[in-house]
């Protein structure tokens, strides 16, 4: 069990050396697809065992089913783009826009961020995570880098900038906290459990100020308003595999850190302060993705303000809490993972293919591209909440236990935003893909490994909505020890 516990983190961290020392070839190409289908199975296995039995793994490591689960998340992703990337690249070297050496330094570098995510969720210490999420920055800044173009390093300056001072603001609050956990006597240092079981003797005052910095500091990570501005930019500029892994999983594995803390606030403050900050950054972050997406002329960049939008619903869910919340809002992290890594990877081909991520310049992609047309439209109806697929399912559940669970007000906003939200998003997708084509826009076949993933995403997401099966029972269990059933 102690090596399945690990073979998260070590199976992306053996693969970045291998794309070291042989860099990209044909032959370790799909060393990347190997090692994210290595992590999903052993995240499923560790699911399978964990679900009633929790785990430790030394000081440092722990497996309990909200690990696990955020494992899946992981592994469901990182195999998603990893089977699309090889065409991705060669189309990208194809065109002289990447070479060899670029799509080695991309592989080496993806495979480190998957080992720095999966030691996040593993981590028993919040001092862990925090080494792991602060990881992820220097990664993922040179990832959205990579081409090196003027907007593409602007943008990995803005977001290590941005990420940089919330994750400075997060290491404040930690040593704010570990302080308050001194002073409990009870030795719990930052330990997530021990935290838990001291959570109602931290003093309040103490606990208040630092959990107000985490949010903040963990809250920039996952791209709630009103430290999001570094998110449009990163999305738009890295290439579309990476945008896929950070909308999908980098922001979820941010909010992870939120739903660990809010364990803790609830049982030193009660349920009102973490509520008051929750709404407070989904209602402002549903705001903004609202207001910008009307007016919105990059592709692109409307998948990343879509990422805002449900990062705010992600946020309005845990403020309502309680266990059906805490299960809608996992449900909804996994569904938009899915869904948002099949429309960047549709959104990275369509760059490929048009040239430009304008909206305005692509007209009649159905007619031209039908299988690619089909995916992103599936996709964005995905987004927007349509059944089957399990977005659906889990908004649904995020706004009956908002009105359930006292922001009732709070869930009539957001809905108003989200409908808003939809409006734009069908609004501008109509215009990609519907009229005559241009003749510039070629009428060449899907990649077979990008229509896989493509359509791979889109049924996993529809299965999800249609009957969770085993996943819901994760899922159940997941959200019994975040709100403390367990």
């Amino acid at each position: 069990m102690t090596l399945l516990a690990f073979a998260p983190v070590a199976v992306p961290a053996l693969a970045a050396v291998v794309h070291a020392l042989f860099g990209w070839r044909r032959a370790t190409g799909w060393v990347g697809t190997a090692s994210a289908a290595l992590v999903l199975a052993s995240a499923v296995a560790l699911a399978a065992s964990v679900v009633d039995r929790p785990f430790t793994v030394g000081p440092l490591l722990r497996v309990d089913a909200v690990s696990a689960f955020m494992l899946v998340l992981i592994g469901a992703i990182a195999l998603l783009t990893a089977v699309a990337t090889p065409a991705h690249l060669a189309t990208e070297m194809s065109a002289g826009r990447a070479s060899a050496r670029t799509a080695g330094r991309m592989g080496v570098l993806v495979q480190l961020f998957l080992a720095a995510m999966a030691l996040a969720v593993l981590a028993a210490d919040l001092g862990v995570l925090w080494v792991a999420v602060e990881a992820t920055t220097i990664v993922t800044a040179f990832l959205v880098g990579l081409r090196r173009s003027t907007a593409a390093v602007e943008a990995a300056w803005k977001y290590v900038v941005i990420c940089s001072a919330g994750i400075a603001l997060a290491l404040l609050g930690l040593v704010v906290l570990n302080f308050a956990a001194q002073e409990t006597g009870t030795g719990a240092g930052l330990d997530w459990a021990a935290l838990v079981a001291a959570g109602p003797q931290l003093d309040p005052g103490v606990t208040r100020i630092a959990v107000v910095l985490l949010v903040v500091g963990f809250g920039a990570k996952a791209g709630l308003a009103p430290l999001h501005a570094w998110l449009p930019d990163a999305h738009s500029q890295a290439p579309a595999p990476v945008s896929a892994l950070m909308s999908g999983v980098l922001l979820s594995v941010a909010f992870y850190a939120l739903l660990r803390i809010r364990a803790v606030a609830d049982l030193a403050l009660g349920p009102g302060f973490m509520r008051a900050l929750l709404v407070a950054a989904a209602l402002a972050s549903l705001a903004i993705a609202a207001s910008l997406l009307i007016a919105q002329r990059d592709h692109k960049r409307m998948l990343a303000y879509s990422s805002i939008e449900h990062m705010g619903l992600l946020a309005l869910g845990a403020a309502a809490g309680g266990t059906a919340a805490t299960a809608a809002v996992l449900l909804h992290a996994l569904g938009h993972g899915l869904v948002k890594a099949v429309l960047f990877l549709g959104a990275g081909r369509l760059l490929q293919l048009a040239g430009t991520s304008r909206i305005d310049g692509v007209r009649g992609l159905a007619a031209r591209q039908p299988v690619l047309a089909g995916c992103l439209g599936l996709g964005v109806l995905a987004l927007v909440g349509l059944p089957p697929f399990s977005i659906f399912a889990s908004e649904l559940g995020i706004a009956r236990a908002g009105f359930t669970g006292g922001i009732g007000w709070a869930t009539a906003v957001a809905l108003v935003l989200v409908v808003v939200i939809a409006a734009a998003l069908l609004g501008h997708l109509s215009r990609m893909l519907l009229g005559p084509p241009p003749d510039l826009l070629p009428a060449t076949a899907l990649p077979r490994s990008t229509a896989v993933a493509l359509v791979g995403g889109l049924l996993a997401a529809a299965a999800l909505g249609i009957g969770a099966g085993p996943v819901a029972v994760l899922i159940d269990a997941a959200a019994a020890v975040l709100d403390g059933a367990r």
